[in-house]
């Protein structure tokens, strides 16, 4: 009997057992930190001169691992072996690639503080961000193996008198899967085993930023039992191996999550037809967001504060769901934007060592320019009126940082900087925040606090966002709680972590049999 589904829970930091268990996690990965990783394809080890290092963002100085670096040469050989491969692995049984399924997952439930530590160490997430980030990677691979036992046989379609009619998915063939660093674990492994239950084959390039915890993934996917060659682990460029693999005619489909520019890139290569290729290649894209909090005049204040500041600044606000922007109406304008500033100050910043620490550092240095270049922007356009410093001596630190009274078209209202930056307007009325919050190419995430139902009706229908939610923040969907994918510029609204995701590895075929 099938066990229904029900999210991982998320730890509880505050009791000593859990902090406990946690800090054997840190131990455990500090002693694997610095080691080699090799390729995989086709189960077989490959080791390469040229290597991608892995930082830990809180401290530059420590290097998490050294993952070879596949090039052209390497890509090509594991889209032969990924190939040859989806033709066993596509007439294997949906409920033994759901199985293998369940099996990580439960691999990675034992191992859980493990994983967590090793992105507090690779992503710098604070304790509780680089729990959900697993529990969500556990969330996806038992989600999508129950989904994949309930659409095995099918859906039913009519018979007429005399014949018999059917309507069955098959694979596609070879997936190429290029995940972002921000989930490092949890949309590496849900974009990766939804190709795989689904009876895809798949090469996986991850984040270069943090490959290490997706060479623990393959590891554990292989000690789950999943055949050599079906799931094919090729860190590397996305220049000279993303392009190489997008534009490959044997790739079936393409699965990324990234930004906007590499993602429209990737769409307009993807629709290209090369010779020997037979198909149109589906692609799968989940892009950026310049996510709105709205705060109606008859909305719970310290709600709508507490919602703002945790959903702009959890994970520094490296998140396509982070609120980067907050609407406020003008009567409670003040008092709001009060709280906001309050709550801002109060939160702490630094390498996260202990659960205390709201927030780590961002990304690379790249990223931290990048973020102190839009605080420059945000001061011309706005009142700077919380953080808006930045020191990347040690590691890549930038304090949480609020601008008030910006124009909505102004551009760190319009632009996404995927950093520790919330910028904040007055609306006159309901009508004037909604067209607001709708005013950018985005439309990903989105909140409404508010107590008026008519209002909140209003924004159900007219708020543009593939993801909105009421009296709460506008980050954290749950698997199979709140399907997630956004609109416009957001990607292909993919809808991860819900009913119609598996069908997007898929081809429907109908058989149809005179009796």
């Amino acid at each position: 009997m099938m066990i229904p589904y029900k999210h991982e829970p998320f730890t509880d930091f505050s009791a000593e057992e859990n902090k406990k268990a946690f800090q054997e996690g840190l131990k455990t990965v500090e002693g694997y930190l610095g080691e080699e990783y090799p390729l995989i394809i086709g189960g077989e080890r490959i080791v390469t001169e040229d290597k991608i290092v892995s930082y830990n963002p809180g401290n530059k100085e420590e290097v998490v691992g050294r993952v070879s670096k596949a090039d052209q040469k390497l890509a090509e050989k594991a889209m032969q072996v990924a190939d040859e491969t989806f033709k066993t692995w596509k007439k294997v049984k949906p409920e033994i690639r759901a199985d293998i399924l369940f099996r990580a997952a439960a691999i990675v439930r034992r191992r859980k503080h493990e994983f967590s530590a090793l992105l507090v160490k690779e992503a710098g997430k604070p304790w509780n961000e680089a729990d959900a980030d697993t529990a969500e990677a556990i969330d996806f691979m038992e989600y999508y193996g129950r989904e994949m036992l309930a659409m095995k046989d099918g859906k039913k379609v009519e018979s007429r008198p005399g014949e018999y009619n059917r309507y069955d998915y098959i694979p596609l063939g070879v997936g190429v899967v290029i995940s972002p660093w921000n989930f490092a674990f949890a949309i590496m492994a849900g974009t990766a085993v939804a190709a795989l239950v689904t009876g895809n084959t798949v090469l996986l390039k991850p984040a270069s930023t943090t490959p290490v915890v997706a060479a623990k993934f393959v590891e554990v996917m292989e000690e789950a039992g999943l055949p050599k060659g079906v799931l094919n682990y090729i860190p590397g460029s996305g220049k000279e191996v993303g392009d190489y693999l997008v534009d490959h005619p044997r790739t079936r489909f393409i699965s990324f999550t990234g930004s906007r520019e590499v993602g429209t890139r990737m769409y307009e290569r993807a629709a290209k037809v090369h010779p020997g290729q037979v198909w149109l290649k589906r692609v799968i894209v989940e892009m950026g967001g310049k996510d709105t909090i709205v705060v109606d005049k008859e909305a719970d204040l310290e709600l709508a504060a507490q919602s703002i500041v945790k959903s702009a600044f959890g994970f520094s606000g490296q998140k396509c769901s982070a609120c980067s922007r907050a609407v406020v109406l003008e009567e409670v304008y003040d008092q709001v934007l009060d709280r906001v500033i309050e709550l801002t100050k109060e939160l702490s910043l630094g390498e996260t060592k202990s659960p205390e620490t709201f927030m780590g550092p961002v990304i690379d240095q790249s990223a931290f320019d990048k973020i102190m270049s839009y605080i420059e922007i945000g001061k011309e356009e706005g009142r700077l009126v919380a953080g808006g410093e930045g020191d990347s001596s040690k590691g890549y630190f930038i304090k949480p940082t609020v601008i008030a009274d910006v124009d909505p078209k102004a551009r760190i209202m319009q632009e996404e900087i995927f950093g520790p930056v919330v910028a904040i307007s007055k609306a006159k009325d309901f009508d004037e925040a909604l067209d607001i919050a709708n005013n950018t190419e985005y439309g990903l995430t989105g909140a409404v606090i508010t107590n008026n139902r008519m209002n909140q009706e209003k924004a159900r229908e007219d708020f543009h966002v593939g993801n909105l939610y009421f009296n709460r923040g506008c980050t954290g969907a749950i698997v199979g709680y709140q399907p997630f994918g956004g609109f416009d510029m957001s990607g292909t609204d993919s809808k991860a972590g819900g009913p119609d995701y598996l069908t997007l590895h898929m081809q429907a075929k109908t058989t149809s049999e005179m009796l």
